[in-house]
């Protein structure tokens, strides 16, 4: 008997207006294709078993609960700030 987790990948997707959703969720060799599409992409990949868990318990086209807003707003933020994408007031001053 192993005590080996399954790899798990979910996929968000926000559109700025509204929170985000899950648009991709799979385990063991499908996380490994979800995983390997997103690097394929340019996405950022996050790993954080914890939040991980989380957001195995939803469902794809399901919005995230409010309780997760403030971690995925900052690695949103994170992401974009990888991308070269900064705030407007950080341009201004």
């Amino acid at each position: 008997m192993t005590d080996k987790k399954e790899k798990q990948a979910i996929g968000l997707s926000y559109d700025g207006f509204n929170a985000p959703k899950v648009i991709a969720r799979g385990f063991d060799e499908l996380a490994e294709e979800i995983i390997a599409v997103a690097k394929e992409h340019g996405v950022l990949v996050h790993e954080d078993p914890l939040l991980s868990d989380s957001l195995a318990k939803l469902n794809v086209g399901d919005e995230i609960p409010r309780e997760l807003y403030i971690i995925i707003a900052e690695i949103i933020a994170f992401a974009y700030l990888l991308d070269g994408k900064f705030p407007r007031q950080w341009e201004e001053g």
